[in-house]
């Protein structure tokens, strides 16, 4: 039987390709080119429910649709939350949306990070930039459910302290006592007194026990690379490590063909992958 949703005297199937109706709660400024949506479903419309690591599609009405982490709390109901770069036409449709607005939603798509397989293992967390924002729900996961997982290390990279997200969030994690929390920029500004350098040389001052330890790791391509390569040197198993490939994704459902690595496609089969399972696709020099 065919599911529908009312908004008005306009009825919506239940199918991947069409959005349903959100509206805009409240659209917070994170940094100068990052902010974050609140969205919350209109009347007749369910509440979508997601894992750590899925996608939406959020489609700005007459502009497009851009792919989007969830970066919110999946254990919070009737709310869904977009942290978002301003980078193309869309993006900045979005940016310029007030309370009340309404936007189109499609999803939850595509795999999660692997939460119950990191149970009673460490779990260490590595982001660059906005890649903190798609590691978040894992995060809020997991220091809600602390008692079922190891040592926790959030290692996060940004270029200049005013790129930081989530500072509230960051404080509040750092003065938990069983949570390690460590943060690196890569150009310091007056008043910076934490580390400077690349987020890949905190991993080397990390508490984890490499042989009984998940990886999930997210940012820039290179950057995941890199983790990678410390994580691995530092004696992790190639089969412990995940990162998310969420990147040139049109329609979210394999069917355009954009998002296709080798024969994999990151909105189907991803966007978080066990690395082993890429490793090849990370080592070709076009990547």
């Amino acid at each position: 039987m065919t599911t529908i949703s009312r908004v008005g005297e306009v009825v919506f199937p239940a199918d991947p390709m069409v959005p349903q109706i959100y509206r805009v709660r409240r659209n917070r400024r994170e940094t100068h080119d990052i902010f974050t949506l609140e969205l919350e479903p209109v009347s007749g419309v369910e509440a979508l429910t997601f894992a750590p690591g899925q996608f939406n599609m959020l489609y700005a009405f007459g502009v497009g649709e851009s792919a989007i982490s969830i970066s919110g709390n999946a254990g919070i109901k009737n709310k869904i939350i977009h942290t978002i770069r301003r980078v193309g036409t869309v993006t900045t449709a979005l940016e310029k949306l007030k309370k009340g607005d309404t936007i189109g939603v499609r999803g939850p798509f595509g795999s999660s990070w692997p939460m119950q397989v990191a149970e009673g293992n460490d779990v260490i967390f590595v982001a660059g930039g906005i890649g903190l924002a798609p590691l978040r729900p894992a995060i809020y996961h997991v220091l809600a459910n602390r008692e079922k997982y190891g040592k926790v290390a959030i290692l996060f990279g940004t270029r200049t302290p005013d790129d930081i997200l989530f500072n509230r969030d960051l404080h509040k994690w750092r003065s938990r006592w069983d949570t390690e929390v460590l943060l690196t920029v890569d150009r310091a500004e007056p008043g910076w007194k934490g580390n400077v350098g690349v987020v890949t040389h905190l991993i080397r001052r990390a508490q984890f026990d490499p042989l009984n330890t998940t990886a999930m790791i997210c940012g820039p391509e290179i950057m995941m690379q890199f983790t990678t390569v410390e994580l691995l040197k530092k004696g992790m198993s190639a089969d412990n490590i995940y990162v998310t490939m969420e990147r040139n994704m049109k329609c979210a459902i394999a069917f355009c063909g954009h998002c296709q690595l080798g024969p994999k496609f990151i909105c189907k089969d991803g966007p978080v992958f066990r690395y082993d399972h890429i490793k090849f696709w990370f080592d070709q020099r076009e990547f």
